[in-house]
């Protein structure tokens, strides 16, 4: 049997694949494949491990032909995979849920702290050799103790999020789909409306999944709610902000700053968001730790080779035959 892998993974998912007696077709590069590229990687195989950014729908699950029978999502998320095409067919979907939570979080902990401390500025002055030395007004940034935090969706990462927000001595406030009471009463946080959340906090921590309802749910009416003086965090999907809104809010005063690991258009940039010294971007680095990426890729190794030989599996998201 052979299982299709869309980029190279750290070492221990072929080593598991190969243990169980499974061949490898692999995409030969780290960049994304065409989609002409992903049709001819998948045809014929009994198996895909694919990234957020392969799309996953009825061609390409239909190139692969009726012997496909579990697509593996290296991420948590799976807004790249069509769930009700892969029911349809019968094949297994799964994922990688709570691995990356805490090196997630972490995430959005340093772009948070990166822009509202000015460290990337900071940095560059230090690096230029025109620092002159310490001085009483130089690059002035925000602290945090005693403000508002707020979280939008407070799901595993959202709340492992907010946890550390309380180590910073800051009231949680939270808005979503759904009231996550447990995780409320844990971190002592009050439910609010979103239009309340924006208007009370002073870091505005996204953590929503990306879907229709959600899609700009940052735009520019929403930027105008926010404080002057508060900071956006995005380390969930990036169509969840309006990414022109967002540089147009951030060139104007509209926010103080913003830190963000996802971009509306991955890998491309909104023109003027690289000019801009109030934001701090990451290459989508949410889950990149040796430990969460290793234990990312035993996750969807194992669940292939379960699937495969008609074992029990663990984290599918969508069940075999189903």
């Amino acid at each position: 049997m052979i299982v299709a892998v869309t980029r190279r993974l750290p070492s221990v998912a072929a080593e598991i694949l190969t243990n169980a007696g499974l061949d490898i077709r692999q995409h030969p590069n780290d960049d994304p494949p065409t989609r002409q590229e992903l049709l001819e990687l998948v045809a014929g195989v009994d198996a895909v491990v694919c990234l957020l950014s392969d799309r996953i729908d009825s061609e390409i699950l239909d190139a692969a032909g009726p012997q496909l029978r579990i697509v593996a999502n290296y991420a948590v998320g799976l807004d790249n995979v069509d769930l009700d095409a892969c029911k349809v067919r019968g094949i297994a979907v799964a994922h990688t849920p709570g691995v990356l939570t805490d090196a997630t979080a972490d995430m959005a902990w340093a772009l948070l702290l990166a822009v509202s401390r000015r460290v990337v500025e900071g940095d560059a002055l230090v690096r230029s050799g025109k620092w002159t030395g310490w001085s009483p007004l130089q690059l002035l940034g925000a602290s945090f103790s005693g403000r508002t935090f707020g979280v939008v969706g407070l799901g595993r990462i959202g709340a492992a999020t907010a946890r550390r927000a309380r180590g910073f001595g800051m009231r949680i406030v939270y808005s979503g789909r759904s009231r996550r009471e447990e995780a409320a009463r844990e971190l002592d946080a009050t439910y609010v409306p979103l239009d309340t959340l924006l208007q009370e906090s002073d870091v505005v921590s996204l953590h929503c999944p990306s879907t229709p309802d959600t899609r700009h749910l940052i735009d520019a009416p929403a930027l105008r709610r926010m404080k002057p003086t508060a900071y956006l965090v995005n380390t969930a999907r990036g169509d969840v902000v309006d990414e022109q809104a967002l540089v147009e809010a951030l060139e104007s005063g509209v926010i103080a700053g913003a830190g963000l690991d996802v971009f509306e258009r991955e890998p491309a940039l909104t023109p003027g968001l690289t000019d801009l010294p109030n934001v701090v971007l990451a290459p989508h680095l949410g889950s990149a730790t040796t430990s969460t990426r290793q234990e990312m890729a035993r996750m969807v190794a194992e669940s292939v080779v379960a699937v495969l030989q008609d074992q029990p599996a663990n984290h599918l998201a969508v069940q075999p035959g189903s």
